[in-house]
């Protein structure tokens, strides 16, 4: 049975515009809150990318947007919630950068592969600071120190998932050349079995069909090192640490690129 519509007196309302004009209402209060959330959010990815990870607080966004920062708490529960949901804007919107560029390229896993590269460093050094956040900076739960081997364990991630499709796709149709198991420290076979089952999963999601043979401890060691050291490149190309003056940075990136197909067993064209 439906119950009656009571004004704001308490007497019930039998009118036919009563129950609509509730619905309206209802609407407009979730229009209302999606739009703050955007804008909240919005805000925060200016001030990030006008001055920073650590400019990026409730206080200073609700001092933007002018309002108290208690409000902020209906959408975040923390500075650190905040910051996670702007985390995985800015890695979405990476992924998607990326993605388009690679669908416009042949079905070639290593060319993918390495245009991904190529579009990770050219990504960063345009967005320094969101690169920061996310890949460098202990304010977006990536301490610097460990950020090579954070980053690749979001493998659920947009960016992760996009980079092991290719590297997947390389696996699967090239012979590749594969330090031997025997080779890697014993000190970090516990740890790499645990990472390979994550990587499996991600790459088969997408579709493709690798037997955890082919992806042994060898492959999962030599997936890690990749990563290290185009991680290590960007950075510090990102952050000016390289030990010398380059007045070519493009070139010394594409030779590193060149050493790392070559030394897997590809050839770069």
């Amino acid at each position: 049975m439906t119950k009656p519509i009571r004004d704001a007196n308490g007497e019930t309302d039998q009118s036919d515009e009563a129950r609509p004009q509730r619905r309206v209402r209802r609407e407009g209060r979730a229009r209302e809150r999606s739009a703050t959330d955007h804008d909240i959010k919005q805000t925060a990815r200016t001030l990030l990318m006008e001055r920073g990870p650590e400019a990026v607080t409730l206080r200073a966004i609700a001092r933007e947007l002018g309002i108290t920062a208690p409000a902020l708490y209906r959408y975040y529960g923390s500075r650190d919630d905040l910051i996670e949901h702007l985390r995985l804007d800015v890695i979405s919107d990476l992924a998607g950068e990326l993605s388009t560029e690679v669908a416009e390229l042949q079905e070639d896993g290593a060319l993918q592969l390495f245009a991904i590269c190529k579009g990770f460093r050219r990504w960063a050094l345009t967005h320094t600071r969101e690169f920061t956040l996310v890949f460098a900076s202990p304010t977006g739960g990536v301490g610097s120190a460990a950020g090579s081997v954070a980053t690749l364990n979001r493998v659920a991630e947009p960016f992760g998932r996009i980079f092991l499709s290719a590297a997947g796709e390389v696996l699967a149709k090239h012979d590749l050349a594969i330090p031997s198991a025997e080779l890697v420290p014993p000190e970090l076979w516990e740890d790499l079995a645990t990472y390979r089952d994550e990587l499996l999963a991600v790459i088969n999601e997408s579709g493709l069909d690798i037997s955890a043979d082919k992806l042994d401890l060898g492959t999962t060691y030599l997936m890690i090192q990749f990563w290290a050291r185009l991680y290590g490149h960007v950075t510090l190309e990102v952050f000016g640490n390289y030990p010398i003056v380059v007045s070519n940075p493009d070139a010394l990136f594409d030779a590193m690129l060149a050493d790392l197909a070559r030394e897997i067993g590809l050839t770069l064209t």
